[in-house]
Parts: structure tokens; C-alpha cells; sequence
């Protein structure tokens, strides 16, 4: 499978937004990663719709949309309105992930869906069928910054596993949190594919680099 490059966004400065989005894509990112915090599902409130909807007009990536937030069916309508081409929700934030995974669809774009460091695997097996990405939280949801937690690579390996066995090798995997050079590489090897990364690419002195790297 392809190697793609989510750039987190919670990394950039958010006072030179425009300017962050086009270096990043100068640099080689694939997609822009959006996180959205509640304050609720995580300790942490980030940007909602009106921060999007400029990030849409600014980007000319697919924009990858992680709602970290409760109840996440409520706000499918209007993240998928503002143009995300791709909306991932935690299966732990939703009473029912079967109908979250079908509004998404309903808009005619990818659904993926996130578990955290915590979370088994057998808990998101039941959606392997029908989603399009799993995301795989490699540090605890909410904050930017942290260390990688190595435990989660059986989870990737696994997952990666049941999907091949399902014929499904076409899905998707994502790692999101301390993802850089090194850990990238263990993350491959486990098999997942697309990577998320922020305060790697945009704290780099040479962003081009810092994506390749990831590739």
C-alpha cells in the first residue's frame, strides 16, 4: 500500500494558518490532519467549523478530519458540509459506531474509526467490514507532543492482520501521536500506512525532509 503523510495541524501556528498549510504541502504532506477536541471526550478543546472552513479555502490536500468528540453522529452533517474528504470518530465516543460509520458514508466520503492506547481490538472488529481507516492512537487522544506508547504496534499488527484475512487489505491504517523518523519505521513494519505527524514536520528546519522521512 501507498505510505501517506497526515500533517497534524495542531502543530503549525495557527496565526500563520494559510501560510503553515502551503508550506506543509509545498514540503510533500499528502493530507492535513484536523483535530477536533470537545473538552469533553478529551481534555482538550482545539478548533471547530469556523477554523475548518479556512482550512478548506487554504488547502489543496484532502483534509483528514479526527473527531475527538462525544456523541460524534451529531456533527457528521456539518464537518462533512465544510468539504472534509475523510471523517474519523472515536469508537468509544459513540453509542452506536455502525450508524456513525453509515451517516458518514451517506455523504459519499471515507469513514474511519480511532481507538485509544486502551482500547482492544476486538472491540473495533465488528466495524472492520465496513469502515475505510482504522486509526490507531499511539499516545492517550488530547495533546500533541508525546511520547510514543510501544504497546500499541500489536494492536497495528493485528489489525492489519484481520483485515488482509477479511480481503480487506485495501483499508487503511493510521498511528497518530509521537509518530517521527524512528518510530515510523516500526509503525511500517506493523502495518500501518498512513502516518500522522505534527510537531515533527512543522518544528523541522527542513519540513521536505522531515515528510520524506515518513515516507
Amino acid at each position: 500500500m501507498k505510505n501517506l503523510v497526515s500533517a497534524s495541524l495542531l502543530g503549525c501556528d495557527l496565526a500563520d494558518l494559510k501560510n503553515e498549510i502551503k508550506s506543509i504541502e509545498k514540503a510533500g504532506a499528502d493530507w492535513l490532519h484536523c483535530d477536533v477536541m470537545d473538552g469533553v471526550f478529551v481534555n482538550n478543546i482545539s478548533f471547530g467549523t469556523p477554523v475548518l472552513k479556512c482550512v478548506r479555502k487554504a488547502a489543496s490536500v484532502p483534509m483528514d478530519t479526527h473527531l475527538m468528540i462525544t456523541d460524534p453522529i451529531r456533527y457528521i452533517d456539518d464537518y462533512a458540509g465544510l468539504g472534509s474528504d475523510n471523517i474519523t470518530f472515536h469508537l468509544e465516543a459513540a453509542s452506536d459506531p455502525q450508524a456513525v460509520i453509515d451517516k458518514i458514508h451517506s455523504h459519499g466520503i471515507s469513514a474511519g474509526i480511532s481507538i485509544k492506547p486502551g482500547t482492544p481490538v476486538s472491540e473495533v472488529k465488528p466495524y472492520l467490514g465496513s469502515v475505510d481507516m482504522v486509526l490507531v492512537m499511539t499516545v492517550e487522544p488530547g495533546f500533541g507532543g508525546q511520547k510514543f506508547v510501544a504497546d500499541t504496534l500489536e494492536k497495528i499488527s493485528e489489525i492489519r492482520y484481520l483485515l488482509d484475512s477479511m480481503g480487506r487489505s485495501e483499508v487503511n491504517i493510521e498511528v497518530d501521536g509521537g509518530v517521527n523518523g524512528e518510530t515510523v519505521k516500526l509503525c511500517r513494519e506493523a502495518g500501518a500506512n498512513v502516518f500522522v505527524s505534527g510537531s515533527y514536520i512543522f518544528g523541522a528546519e527542513d519540513r521536505k525532509a522531515a515528510v520524506n522521512s515518513l515516507k
